[in-house]
Formats: structure tokens, sequence, C-alpha cells
């Protein structure tokens, strides 16, 4: 961990001397993302990116920003922290403005180093970890609620009910201890404690001695913290060896995804969102999302909570930008994104500020079925 920070501070310190100073160029206005576009994790990457891509489209077909189109520029890091930092270097050496839509916990702590480093704002990540947010960072814009945020609404409902023997299976890396400390922090005023641990490594679905070590200490409910191939391997694992309580996941699991994963077993799966509902005009911004969306790719199109996160990122961004005035920098986006304050997107709100920059505290649970669809 420490040859690691300090392969971190060299590069940032790198960064600072090394790479030019970021632009808007003539016409255009170019963002860099390393998501996750292969690999167990792919579906994030890509449902975010088609999300996205949908505002950006839209924008650009009515002008643009001050007449110049929006261009988002993603390189594939595999849900890998070495291989993010190397494509948030190439990015930011090619003279991007922004960074823009980075897909989870470990490789945006990878990454964010380098954007401080080269004064380059750093909006939308796909994580809710706490330890992007605080300190503050003048360049790291959040438009999502957090992880403390989600595992304190699951502990709330399962502690309603009076199920209090919770155990955690969690990722092994930083967006998994992420999830274990709001889950941890949540249950610790009620003067309880998970109720066993399980850890899987990231990238794999290596889960046999994780369910075993779960199960052993008899839990009545189990807060998952991982990607979707893994956690719907525990899942289909502990139900064979007999579990009967319910799981519970936050929302960068992908909640598509792993529908998709269970197939029939993702009956009674609770998934926490920090999205509005994307699969019926409930709100404004959904049916313009679901509008969008049907207009790109007609009945092709799949709505889904990953995907309307990326609109609602891009949507945010694109108002920072038209905020920003005739003399875009990154400074005077940086300003145009403290403007928002309690902006409403069409039923979802988002209230930037000078020292605060995570833009939403919105959580709301949903239930998966068998036949794969999402009921709230």
């Amino acid at each position: 961990m420490k040859r690691r920070d300090a392969i971190l501070r060299f590069a940032a310190a790198g960064a600072a001397m090394a790479f030019p100073a970021a632009r808007a160029e003539a016409g255009r206005i170019v963002l860099g993302q390393s998501a996750a576009f292969t690999g167990p994790a792919s579906a994030l990457g890509e449902q975010f990116k088609k999300g996205a891509q949908l505002l950006f489209d839209r924008v650009n077909a009515h002008g643009g920003i001050g007449g110049r189109t929006i261009e988002l520029q993603s390189l594939d890091d595999g849900y890998e922290p070495d291989r993010c930092a190397a494509n948030t270097k190439k990015l930011i050496d090619s003279g991007v403005f922004a960074l823009f839509g980075y897909i989870g916990t470990p490789t945006s702590l990878a990454a964010l180093p380098l954007a401080t480093a080269a004064k380059m704002p750093f909006v939308g990540p796909f994580t809710g970890a706490e330890a992007l947010r605080t300190p503050f960072n003048r360049y790291a814009f959040h438009v999502r609620a957090s992880y403390f945020d989600e595992t304190a609404e699951i502990v709330k409902q399962l502690t309603a009910v009076g199920i209090k023997r919770i155990g955690v299976f969690y990722q092994n890396d930083s967006y998994g201890k992420a999830g274990l400390a709001g889950v941890t922090r949540a249950l610790k005023p009620l003067g309880l404690e998970p109720a066993g641990l399980g850890t899987v490594e990231r990238n794999t679905a290596a889960v046999d001695e994780a369910v075993k070590s779960l199960l052993a200490s008899k839990p009545d409910a189990i807060v998952q913290i991982s990607a979707y191939r893994s956690c719907a391997a525990f899942i289909r694992a502990a139900r064979k060896a007999g579990f009967g309580g319910t799981f519970y996941n936050v929302s960068f699991v992908g909640t598509q995804a792993l529908a998709q994963e269970l197939g029939a077993d993702a009956r009674g799966v609770v998934v926490s969102q920090v999205m509005p509902y994307p699969y019926t005009p409930a709100t404004a911004l959904a049916g313009e999302y679901l509008a969008a969306g049907k207009a790109a790719a007609g009945d092709k199109f799949d709505p889904n909570y990953s995907s309307i996160e990326g609109y609602v990122a891009a949507k945010t961004l694109v108002e920072g930008l038209r905020r920003a005035g005739s003399k875009l920098t990154p400074d005077t986006l940086i300003a145009g994104l403290e403007s928002l304050h309690e902006l409403n997107l069409g039923g979802f709100f988002v209230d930037f500020g000078a020292q605060k920059h995570t833009g939403s505290k919105f959580v709301d649970l949903t239930i998966l079925t068998a036949d794969g669809r999402v009921r709230r």
C-alpha cells in the first residue's frame, strides 16, 4: 500500500509539471473517460456511456455548447486501477478539457490525484465512496448519493422490521471496504455490528470460502458490496447451501446486469438506487431519458439504472458548461457547476456549492423479480 501511494504521489507530481493545460478546442469540447468496457464489470461502463452519449448527442444536435460539440473519448481499463491511471495520464496528456464518468472506486481513486495535479475537473464518477468525497476536493464533483447514504437506508429498513443479524459480503478492495464501512457505521448507533463477513477479489467470482465463512455466522440478511457477477455467484451458492434470508445490494452492482446474471434466482433480491426509476416516465427526467433512448434506438432501447446515471451525470455537466460562460476554462466550468443550487433536472435535484461538491443524497430501494423486472 505504501509503495502504491508513493507511485501515485510521484505520478501526481509529474502531472503538475508535464501535463498541458486543459482546454476547450475550437468547435468541440473533448471529455476523457476511463471505464470498464471489458471484463466482469463491463456492463456498468457500457451502459453508463450509452446513457451519457444519449444526452451529449441530443445537445450536439441542437448546436452544442456555444456552437461547440461535446466529444467523449473513452478508454477501457477493465476495472483495474493501474490501467485506469495509465489511461488518465494519456487523456490528460492529449489535452482533454475534463474527465467524466469514471466507473468504480479503486479506479477513481487511482485517477483523482492525477486530475487534481493537472487542475482538471473530475465530474460524475460512478462510485459512492467517501474517500473520493472527503476531504473536499475542488476538482471532484459527485452527482450521486454516497455508499454511506445507501447503506444507511438499507440498515434502516432491515432493523425497522426487526432484523439485526446482518452479514456483509464485500469485494476486497477500496469499493468493498467503503461499503463495509457504511454498514458498520449505520449499525453502530444501534449497538450492533456485522454478523459475519465474506470477501471476494475484484474481477473474480471465487465465492466458496466467503459463503462458508459468512453462513457460519447465521445472518438473517446479507448486504453485498461487489460487482454483479460475484454477487450473483454468491447468491446462487448461498441459496444452494440453504440460506433463506434476504440479499441487499448497493447501486454499483448494476441492477439490470445482476438480474440478467441471476435469471429466476433474482427473485426477492433488493438493490438500493441513487437515480430515479428509469423504466416508466414516473418523473419528467425519466420521461426525457426514455424518449431520447427510443429516438436513438427504437424498440432496441434497453432502459436501466446504469444508463440513466450516465444520462443524469451528462445532463449535470452540460448545465455546468452552459453556466461557465463564453470563456470556457476548467475554472469557469467549476464555477458553473458550483452555481447549480437545487437544480431540478425533472424530479431529480442536484445541489452544488463552493464548498459542496456532492450533489444528491437521494436513495430508493427496489426489488428484483424472477422474470428480470425491477419493482419499486
